[in-house]
């Protein structure tokens, strides 16, 4: 496996292009499409509930309880497909995970704003292990302390992009809309949740 590293100071950012095969990474889709139970979760913006501009499903262990945007998610049970990805990953990488967040970007109109994965549950330093499928789209990141400096990266299907270290403390990411049309997207962002 050919790992790309990208030199963003205070940032741990590694990316492997094909770490799932397209036929693997097609058949998975599916599966998610057709097993996954998608909801509207509601985040909190300028101190109003509203619906989040894609659908997610939060899957893990019975303890990885995630308070994230005002609300606190109970993890749906582990579906196999998932399950035997986590085994993968967590072989690979030597890197427990008892949870995933898996989003649904329906079109070019479904997106994710500027964040951290910072919460107290994910510790000081996560490894967040980011799985995508289904229509390329266009990942950012820009530094806290100093938004000009940037990354954009284009993440295929089958990619996987690990981000760890300090890069949530010191570094926010996106995936913005998009006018021109595209299909689909699951992400898949894999994660230990530490109980506080």
């Amino acid at each position: 496996m050919e790992w790309t590293d990208f030199p963003l100071p205070d940032a741990e950012l590694r990316l492997a292009r094909g770490w799932l095969a397209p036929e693997a990474a097609a058949t998975l889709m599916e599966a998610l499409l057709r097993e996954v139970p998608w909801e509207v979760h509601h985040v909190r913006l300028f101190g109003r509930q509203l619906p989040s501009p894609r659908l997610s499903c939060w899957i893990g262990d019975p303890e990885a309880s995630y308070r994230y945007s005002g609300s606190r998610f109970q993890p749906r049970p582990w579906i196999p497909a998932l399950a035997a990805l986590r085994g993968r990953l967590q072989d690979e990488l030597g890197q427990p995970f008892n949870s995933v967040l898996a989003n649904r970007y329906r079109s070019g109109a479904d997106a994710m704003g500027w964040h951290s994965d910072d919460e107290p549950e994910l510790g000081p330093r996560p490894l967040i292990a980011s799985l995508s499928l289904g229509a390329t789209r266009r990942f950012l990141l820009r530094r806290r302390d100093d938004p000009g400096q940037r990354l954009a990266l284009d993440l295929e299907p089958g990619s996987l992009l690990l981000m760890g270290g300090d890069t949530q403390r010191h570094w926010k990411h996106a995936l913005p809309r998009t006018a021109r049309p595209v299909g689909e997207r699951i992400n898949l962002t894999f994660r230990q949740i530490f109980p506080v």
